[in-house]
């Protein structure tokens, strides 16, 4: 890509497809930006210039003064714009990347370059997610652990095993603590929501390693209405159902295949799936065999397996 768009630093983060809230990023920003990483993740979210929410294509910062995150941080470290791309496709949004140029602007050929490539990288971001669920097998660990943020979203405090938890969503470099971002993406978004910049939900699904998916949320402490409060944010073991609904998504399940998955998960049988969902049995049996095959499944206990996650 860079061959093509040249670019001196970039944030490509993974998104919650239902809520579009980030997860794990993949980046490279100049070191003396690093210890603003919470500044920075904050302002992208309450920035509405180009946010990946509200993006139909790439776009780059036509008025730069109209982001946030710019006028308030990056214009300082002399980024002089900003190539935003969101890889979404009906099954929900799997990513967004923002490119940042150092001198000059980028050109429109290269955002026709970015908005060219964003379909397929888009595929492969669902499909990566989607091989993420095996069945663990394994037993669920302690939960929840918990991240106590300050109203500037430095860390304050955290329970013994949320360190742990850290060091596997987002390993660090050698003898580095590990980066909270996925729980600064979520608290951003509590900051978004407050804003009313996004009132999408601050919480997001990541996974964690070995087919395990975790749920993190965020939320004040306190009487309601104090942007003032800390924020605490929660990492537990996602449930069945918050499992099951990125399943269907990763997998492009369809609204009615989807339905009938979550029929399947709570034990019922094909009568009463074809009840619940006023249809025939043998158009439930046409519904599974679609969602064997876009699943590759052979059968229901391999299909729940690896939507639930149990062995």
């Amino acid at each position: 890509m860079g061959r093509v768009v040249p670019f001196d630093a970039y944030v490509w983060p993974l998104t919650d497809p239902e809520t579009s809230v980030g997860t794990e990023p993949l980046a490279s920003i100049p070191p003396p930006l690093m210890p603003a990483l919470p500044q920075l993740i904050r302002l992208k979210y309450l920035t509405e210039a180009n946010r990946w929410t509200s993006l139909a294509a790439t776009a780059r910062l036509v008025r730069p003064a109209d982001s946030l995150v710019w006028r308030e941080l990056l214009r300082a470290h002399g980024v002089s714009d900003i190539a935003s791309t969101v890889f979404r496709d009906r099954y929900g949004c799997w990513g967004f990347l923002d490119l940042w140029r150092i001198g000059g602007v980028f050109t429109s050929p290269e955002l026709t370059f970015l908005d060219g490539i964003a379909e397929r990288l888009t595929q492969d971001l669902r499909r990566c997610q989607a091989r993420t669920f095996t069945a663990t097998g394994g037993a669920r660990g302690p939960g929840p652990v918990v991240l106590l943020l300050a109203p500037d979203m430095q860390v304050l405090e955290q329970t013994p095993q949320t360190h742990d938890y850290l060091m596997r969503l987002l390993p660090p470099g050698a003898g580095m603590e590990p980066v909270p971002a996925s729980a600064y993406n979520v608290a951003a978004q509590l900051v978004a929501v407050e804003e009313g910049i996004d009132l999408r939900p601050p919480c997001a699904r990541v996974h964690l390693a070995a087919g395990r998916w975790l749920t993190l949320r965020a939320a004040r402490l306190g009487p309601a209405g104090r942007s003032d409060a800390q924020i605490a944010v929660t990492i537990e073991e996602a449930s069945p159902g918050e499992r099951t609904a990125v399943f269907a998504r990763a997998f492009g399940l369809t609204t009615r295949e989807t339905e009938l998955l979550m029929h399947l998960t709570t034990g019922a049988d094909t009568r009463a799936v074809a009840t619940s969902m006023f249809l025939s049995a043998n158009t439930v049996q046409d519904h599974l065999k679609s969602i064997f095959s876009k699943t590759g499944t052979r059968n229901r206990r391999t299909l729940l397996s690896r939507a639930l996650g149990t062995g």
